[in-house]
């Protein structure tokens, strides 16, 4: 997945447990972890803007793109 979460890099900065960030949020800790871990598909904008509000951060903060071999474009999607 080309798409890397920096969550434990932040929540190190700003000296915050995870559990205390679900409880901000109103997400689970599970939910959290599987977003901290790399293994989530997908988040909610809502989440990502709650996330931002409580971690005092913009997006990018959390996310970054690193593109890898898989993600060139195909024929369909150069236009």
């Amino acid at each position: 997945m080309p798409i890397r979460v920096h969550l434990d890099r932040v929540l190190l900065e700003r000296r915050m447990s995870l559990t205390e960030l679900a409880d901000r949020v109103g997400v689970t800790i599970a939910n959290l972890s599987i977003l901290k871990t790399g293994k989530a598909r997908a988040v909610r904008f809502s989440t990502l803007a709650a996330l931002c509000r409580e971690l005092d951060c913009q997006p990018g903060d959390l996310l970054l793109y690193e593109p890898g071999p898989d993600d060139a474009p195909t024929d369909d999607e150069e236009t």
